[in-house]
C-alpha cells in the first residue's frame, strides 16, 4: 500500500467519523475530533516558532547581537508565569501590554481600514445619468440612514422615528439573511466537496 493509498484512507475514516455526529455524540467523534484540535495546535505551534520566534527574535538576538530583543524576549516568558501560582501575576504586565499594543493598532485599522472606506463608500451621488444606480444609491443611502436610527437608542422609537426605524429592521434582517445564505452554501460547498473525496477518490464510484 502505498502513502498515497493510505493518505486517502485515513481521510476517509476521520471524514467518516465526523459524519456520525449526525446520528449522534459518539466516541469516533470525538476521536477525530481530539485529533484535530492537537495537530491543529502542535502545527500553529510549530508554525510560529519557525516563522515568527526563529526569525523574528531568536536568530537576530543570538546571532546578530540584537540586545534590543531582550526586552520582547523577556515579556514573552512573563506569560509563561501563568502557570506558576506564586508569580502568575507577574504575565499581567506583558498581557496588558499586548493588548494595549494590539488596541491601538486595531483602532487605528479599523478606523481607516474599515469606518473611513464604509464612510467614503455610502457617499454616493443620488442623481446620475442611470435609473438603476440612481435608485440603488438612493436604496443603500436610505438603508444606511434607516440602520443607524435604529441603533440610536436616545430616542424613543415612536411615531416617525420609530418608522424609519422599523425600516432599519428591514434592512438589517436582509443583510442577515443573506450573510446566514452565504454561510450555508460555503458549507454546502465544503459538504459536498467531502462527498466527492469519499465516492470518487475512496471508492471510485465516480470513475
Amino acid at each position: 500500500m502505498t502513502y498515497d493509498i493510505l493518505g486517502i484512507w485515513v481521510a476517509a475514516f476521520f471524514t467518516l467519523c465526523i459524519f456520525s455526529f449526525l446520528y449522534r455524540d459518539n466516541f469516533f467523534y470525538k476521536l477525530a475530533e481530539h485529533i484535530f484540535v492537537g495537530i491543529s495546535a502542535g502545527y500553529g505551534v510549530a508554525l510560529q516558532y519557525h516563522n515568527v520566534f526563529l526569525p523574528n527574535l531568536w536568530n537576530p538576538l543570538t546571532k546578530e547581537g540584537k540586545l534590543i530583543l531582550v526586552i520582547p524576549f523577556f515579556l514573552g516568558a512573563l506569560l509563561f508565569t501563568r502557570f506558576l501560582d506564586k508569580i502568575s501575576w507577574l504575565s499581567r504586565w506583558a498581557l496588558a501590554l499586548l493588548i494595549g499594543i494590539f488596541s491601538g493598532a486595531a483602532i487605528i485599522g479599523y478606523g481607516s481600514g474599515d469606518l473611513i472606506l464604509q464612510i467614503n463608500a455610502n457617499l454616493l451621488p443620488l442623481k446620475t445619468n442611470s435609473l438603476l444606480t440612481s435608485l440603488n444609491n438612493l436604496i443603500l443611502t436610505v438603508g444606511l440612514i434607516a440602520c443607524l436610527i435604529y441603533f440610536f437608542y436616545s430616542k424613543e422609537h415612536k411615531g416617525g422615528f420609530g418608522f424609519v426605524a422599523r425600516i432599519g429592521i428591514f434592512f438589517l434582517m436582509i443583510s442577515f439573511g443573506a450573510s446566514f445564505g452565504y454561510t450555508v452554501m460555503s458549507r454546502m460547498s465544503l459538504l459536498i466537496g467531502r462527498v466527492y473525496f469519499l465516492l470518487d477518490d475512496w471508492l471510485g464510484i465516480l470513475h
